[in-house]
């Protein structure tokens, strides 16, 4: 079972306080880390710890950030050959601020991720179409993506769009039905949808609102309070968050979309694979770091137990 993920890759660096400064302020931190970020390579990292033969395509710059990318690869199981090395670009890097509540705020450097192009697209074709299903976001150029959803399609995969960073301008409808599934937090779902969700209806209203637009299927992503969902094929709904002691919430949605793919791509329906996901995307929160954050299968189904079977 095939997972591909086209599109981000960034060498991050986290620096932990006891909240996150406020403008001007400087504060002493508790600690740092680095590894691999990016919300593509988490995706990828996070659908390869699920058991998935998983797949990255993206670039990175030669420089030290861009060895530090492929080292981590091998250490998360991807192969490193889908990174295309950028003559002229810098690796992308991501400058993370974490609070000891657990949110965060983060600067993406883009660097190669804005060079990635249709080219990469033709590379990787021969995955793509072989995959169950493709994971996409926005830091990467558009037109990119837009080429890897239609590839995607053709080969008759699940097309999962993360669609983050939310552009300044709302994106037309017709991106939206390039898509099977969107998947946008409360900020983005905002964006797009014109109100910022915050409960069960709240969610619903703002997953449907999207399928308005022309997305087939929504789901919105709302942290502590949980997911809704609507879709043209099937029943909407809505699923209260995973209890766990959360420490970090960078990349719980990239582990909630890796989880949803891996799910989908088993055969589960929508449902029980948006309980899967949630459950991944929660413990993701319990550790520190994006990629090295991805939870296991084994954790995964301890959480959710049998409604993911």
């Amino acid at each position: 079972m095939s997972i591909v993920t086209f599109g981000s890759v960034t060498w991050d660096v986290a620096a932990v306080a006891s909240r996150l400064p406020k403008p001007g302020e400087t504060l002493l931190g508790s600690g740092y880390a680095q590894g691999l970020g990016g919300k593509g390579a988490n995706q990828a990292a996070a659908a390869a710890r699920l058991g998935a033969g998983s797949h990255f395509f993206g670039r990175i710059g030669q420089d030290p950030f861009g060895k530090s990318v492929k080292s981590a690869f091998g250490a998360f199981g991807l192969d490193p050959s889908g990174l295309a090395e950028d003559p002229e670009a810098a690796t992308a890097l991501g400058v993370i601020l974490i609070g000891q509540d657990g949110e965060n705020a983060i600067i993406q450097a883009p660097g190669a991720n804005r060079t990635v192009s249709a080219a990469d697209v033709t590379r990787a074709l021969p995955a793509i179409a072989k995959a169950k299903a493709v994971l996409l976001q926005l830091e990467v150029p558009l037109e990119a993506t837009l080429a890897a959803a239609r590839a995607a399609r053709q080969a008759g995969a699940w097309v999962i769009l993360d669609p983050a960073p939310a552009p300044q301008d709302s994106l037309p409808g017709s991106i939206f039905m390039a898509m099977d599934i969107l998947t946008p937090n409360e900020i983005e779902a905002e964006t797009y949808a014109g109100f910022r969700p915050m409960d069960a209806e709240s969610g619903q209203a703002a997953a449907q609102r999207l399928v308005d637009l022309g997305a087939p299927t929504a789901i919105v992503t709302m942290g502590a309070a949980g997911c809704a969902w609507a879709s043209d094929t099937a029943p909407s709904g809505y699923l209260p968050a995973f209890p766990v002691d959360a420490i970090d919430t960078v990349a719980a949605g990239d582990c909630f979309n890796a989880a949803l793919a891996v799910a989908l791509a088993e055969g589960k329906p929508l449902k029980p694979a948006i309980h899967f996901a949630s459950a991944a995307g929660a413990l993701a929160t319990t550790a520190v770091g994006a990629a090295a954050a991805a939870p296991g299968r084994d954790a995964v189904e301890g959480v959710v137990g049998n409604e993911v079977r």
